[in-house]
């Protein structure tokens, strides 16, 4: 058994790891999960500028995702609808409506050329690993020059954690980098393709929630028009919740009518009588027109999943840009000063003749010795030792290539790899300067339109559905088979309630308990009392509750509120074991108290007022009334 459990946990924590690493979370360093990077990689590995049947990519993406095509396709559609990356040729489905993509042998798709500006492929600044077949290489993870995290926003559900990362307008992603660098402050909210409105009073810098409203067109009395939509909904959606609850009552509409096609359109017409200040709450309060979401900014940093916040990710990519730009001029600066060598060593080699010292040598490594011997008086010259690789350059150079050989086109391809060097060493010593003005080169590439703000950042005052629900339901009460609730045909009506409401019901035993507006329950026949919970009616019923100790028939009275209560838990209005004899609300009232007949006993019946009776605590003891055997209880109405 305990190799069982250790053999149960260890794979358990490995699928673990691998739902969280490997498919759920993003990685911070690209922003990417490694589906989406392994169709980024794709389509950079076998981009010619043409569209490609998305199907035939789904293809070659399986060679390097261990997964079925189903998950590649619904994950390449979802990134190309982020209109970053990919351009798309065919239908790729509508954010409005929620209608799907059409099969993937009638759509197309190619890279875009920022693609390649914003994420590093270079081999020696991106590491790359084999894949899971070992037939080819893909990257970890890309070097990205922009937080594509934020920019992209992600989803993913992991074992024992998710993530919920909103989308965030480039141009402001940029902005925010570019004060990180400048070392002034910024602040970041989200935006999303669909518009809308959203209240960020609360989103904690990408750890708390936000208030999405859909924007409505309110000025005919009778008819308000959705324009745009709350993140999170399609009109396919937002309809059916306003079409359910027009049919529970909660929205007073005639007829719904969607009209979208590239635009938002969803007209809905009021009923007779009924006017648009009346509907609009009741939309927020009961449809998706309004909707709470919940942020969780959690990414794998190091390998490990991180809960990190927006200026969190903002300047640990802005020190990744510095890093990114400071080895690619780095790794330029070596191929150029390599280039360079090797001009040199072309220019002397031909300038000075010394390809004449090799007609006499008769063996390679003669051949290699007279090369290098040639070039010791013009050491000075060169960048760095001259090795055997050098000189095999050299040897390859062909005679017509010799005789032709232009001496001032050397010269000016030097001055121009001497130029560009000094110009790396500048950008070196100023490199977050340069990160800056790389990061204003590729917004000028952004296509303005596309990439504006869309959704409103707005104060919005939550509407209460409380308020705004109307008390319409009937809270029957059916003596005969003791049940209580909305759903209670037979009976009596005991009072108008809402879905919302606490209702405090006491049972003929003196228990009493409290939940939301009953739908049917069994509370016996009998029953002493229902009621409001709230707070302020509970207040004002004082509650007199009349019971006996079986084993004296000694008969109590208790006056007393009920202040707090457990939602959903009985309670007992007279201490363990005692018989409630009657419970009332009423301010005062008389009660006559009958007693057991004795010998000598010339009272057998006395009569009480319950007003004589102090108030007190709920869990404090009731008051004996007399000292004498009850026999019964009778109350005066």
């Amino acid at each position: 058994m305990a190799y069982v459990k250790n053999l149960f946990d260890q794979n358990f924590i490995q699928y673990a790891s691998y739902v969280i690493r490997d498919r759920a979370i993003p990685e911070i360093t690209d922003g990417l999960k490694p589906v989406q990077r392994r169709i980024i990689h794709t389509l950079i590995k076998n981009d010619d500028g043409r569209f490609t049947k998305v199907a035939n990519l789904v293809g070659k993406v399986m060679a390097y995702h261990p997964h079925g095509d189903a998950s590649i396709y619904t994950a390449l559609v979802n990134l190309a609808n982020k209109d970053l990356f990919i351009d798309k040729q065919g239908n790729f489905g509508n954010m409005y409506t929620g209608d799907g993509a059409s099969a993937p042998r009638y759509i197309e798709c190619r890279m875009r050329p920022i693609t390649k500006e914003i994420l590093n492929t270079n081999p020696e600044i991106t590491q790359y690993v084999e894949t899971y077949d070992s037939r080819d290489v893909e990257p970890v993870a890309f070097k990205a020059k922009l937080p594509l995290v934020l920019i992209l926003g992600a989803e993913g559900i992991a074992v024992g954690m998710s993530t919920n990362i909103l989308r965030h307008n480039i141009h402001e992603v940029i902005d925010a980098e570019r004060k990180y660098l400048r070392k002034e402050n910024f602040q970041l909210y989200p935006d999303f393709p669909t518009g809308g409105l959203i209240d960020v009073s609360d989103y904690q810098d990408g750890l708390g929630k936000i208030v999405t409203r859909a924007k409505m067109d309110t000025s005919d009395d009778k008819k308000i028009v959705i324009t745009e939509l709350p993140y999170g909904s399609t009109t396919e959606s937002l309809c059916d919740s306003i079409e359910k609850a027009a049919k529970n009552g909660k929205v007073k509409i005639s007829s719904i009518n969607d009209y979208t096609s590239d635009k938002v359109n969803i007209e809905i017409k009021l009923q007779r009588g009924v006017y648009t200040k009346d509907v609009v709450d009741a939309l927020y309060a009961f449809t998706e027109c309004e909707q709470t979401v919940y942020c969780n900014l959690l990414v794998i940093k190091d390998n490990m999943p991180v809960q990190m916040t927006c200026t969190q990710v903002i300047e640990h990519h802005a020190n990744q840009l510095v890093g990114i730009l400071k080895d690619e001029l780095e790794l330029e600066k070596r191929a150029l000063t390599e280039k360079l060598h090797l001009r040199t060593l072309e220019r002397i080699f031909v300038e000075e003749r010394i390809y004449k010292k090799i007609e006499t040598q008769k063996t390679e490594e003669g051949v290699i010795k007279a090369v290098k011997d040639g070039f010791k008086p013009f050491k000075d010259e060169l960048i760095r030792d001259i090795t055997d690789e050098d000189v095999d350059h050299l040897l390859k150079i062909p005679i017509r290539r010799i005789s032709l050989y232009d001496m001032n086109k050397n010269r000016q391809e030097v001055k121009a790899i001497n130029d560009r060097i000094k110009e790396i060493n500048r950008l070196l010593k100023h490199l977050v300067d340069y990160a800056i003005s790389w990061l204003d080169g590729i917004e000028a590439k952004l296509d303005g339109e596309s990439t504006k703000r869309r959704t409103k950042i707005t104060n919005i005052n939550t509407v209460d559905v409380k308020a705004v629900t109307k008390r319409d339901l009937s809270l029957h009460y059916d003596e005969k088979s003791g049940y209580l609730g909305t759903e209670v045909s037979g009976g009596e009506e005991v009072m108008k309630v809402t879905p919302y409401d606490k209702v405090l019901y006491v049972r003929k035993s003196g228990i009493y308990s409290v939940s939301e507006a009953p739908k049917k329950i069994f509370v016996g026949p009998q029953m002493r009392y229902c009621g409001m919970a709230d707070k302020e009616s509970l207040s004002k019923v004082l509650f007199t509750i009349i019971y006996r100790e079986p084993e004296t028939q000694y008969v109590y009275i208790k006056r007393c509120r009920v202040a707090a209560f457990i939602m959903n838990r009985d309670y007992f209005f007279a201490p363990d074991g005692m018989e409630v004899l009657h419970v009332d609300t009423r301010k005062d009232f008389e009660f006559t108290l009958k007693y057991v007949p004795k010998p000598k006993m010339k009272v057998l019946s006395e009569k009480f007022k319950a007003g004589k009776y102090e108030e007190k605590s709920l869990k404090a003891k009731g008051v004996r009334l007399v000292a004498k055997e009850v026999q019964s209880l009778e109350i005066k109405e």
